[in-house]
C-alpha cells in the first residue's frame, strides 16, 4: 500500500453527476488514491485533482450514451472512463479492452471490490477484437488520426463513438480529416458537457457509423 496521499476532496457536483452510483464512484475513488500511484495506473499529482480532471470528467459522458447500450471502452488502464461509466449506468454493458496484464488484474480486481455486474475485461488490443459494439469510447489514448482506424472497426451498423479529447480536439479533427472521410463516419460533432462546470467541462467527438 502506498503512503498517505493528499486526495482532492469530492466536489459538490457529484451527486448530479452520478446520481445513485455515487456511493460505488466514492469506493472507487479511494482505491485508485491509494494504489494508482504505485501501480502506475495514475501520476503523482493526480490524487491531488482526482474528481474533477478524471472522475467527473468521465460521468459527464454517460448521459451521450443511450440506453441498455453495449459499450467497448478502448485502452481503458485504470478504467477510465470505463469503470465510471459502468458505475453511473447499471443498464448498459460495458466491456474493457486493454492489452498491458497489470492493468488487465487491476481492472478484475477492482469490478469484484466496486461489486460492478454489468463490466467485463478483456485483454487485448482494439485491432484483435470484433465489431458489435453499439458504442465505443476512449480516452487519452492518442490522437484521433490514428485512433478513428482502431475504434470504428468495433462498432455495429449504426453504432457511435463517444471519445473524450482535450482542449486541442478541433486541431485533430482538421488533421484527421481524411481518415474521417475513408471511414465514412456520419454526423460527427464535438459536444461539450459539463459547461458552467469551470474546470469540469469534457469535449466528446461523436460520429455515427451508418447502418
Amino acid at each position: 500500500m502506498t503512503d498517505q496521499v493528499d486526495v482532492e476532496p469530492e466536489p459538490a457536483v457529484a451527486p448530479a453527476v452520478f446520481g445513485p452510483g455515487l456511493p460505488t464512484v466514492r469506493r472507487y475513488a479511494s482505491d485508485l488514491a491509494r494504489f494508482g500511484v504505485e501501480l502506475g495506473l495514475i501520476g503523482p499529482l493526480e490524487p491531488g485533482r482526482l474528481w474533477t480532471r478524471h472522475l467527473v470528467n468521465c460521468g459527464l459522458v454517460a448521459p451521450l450514451i443511450p440506453e441498455g447500450a453495449t459499450v467497448a471502452d478502448v485502452g481503458s488502464g485504470a478504467g477510465l472512463p470505463g469503470l465510471v461509466l459502468a458505475a453511473t449506468r447499471p443498464d448498459i454493458a460495458i466491456t474493457l479492452i486493454e492489452p498491458m496484464e497489470r492493468r488487465v488484474v487491476w481492472l478484475e480486481d477492482e469490478i469484484v471490490r466496486l461489486g460492478l455486474q454489468n463490466v467485463t475485461v478483456l485483454r487485448a488490443r482494439a485491432e484483435e477484437v470484433g465489431g458489435r459494439f453499439e458504442v465505443v469510447t476512449a480516452r487519452a489514448v492518442g490522437a484521433l488520426a490514428k485512433l478513428l482506424p482502431l475504434v470504428v472497426p468495433l462498432l455495429a451498423p449504426g453504432g457511435c463513438l463517444a471519445l473524450m479529447k482535450g482542449a486541442g480536439v478541433d486541431d485533430e479533427l482538421a488533421k484527421a480529416d481524411r481518415v474521417i472521410r475513408r471511414l465514412g463516419l456520419a454526423d460527427l460533432r464535438v459536444e461539450i458537457v459539463g459547461t458552467g462546470m469551470a474546470s469540469l467541462e469534457t469535449r466528446v467527438v461523436v460520429a455515427t457509423v451508418p447502418d
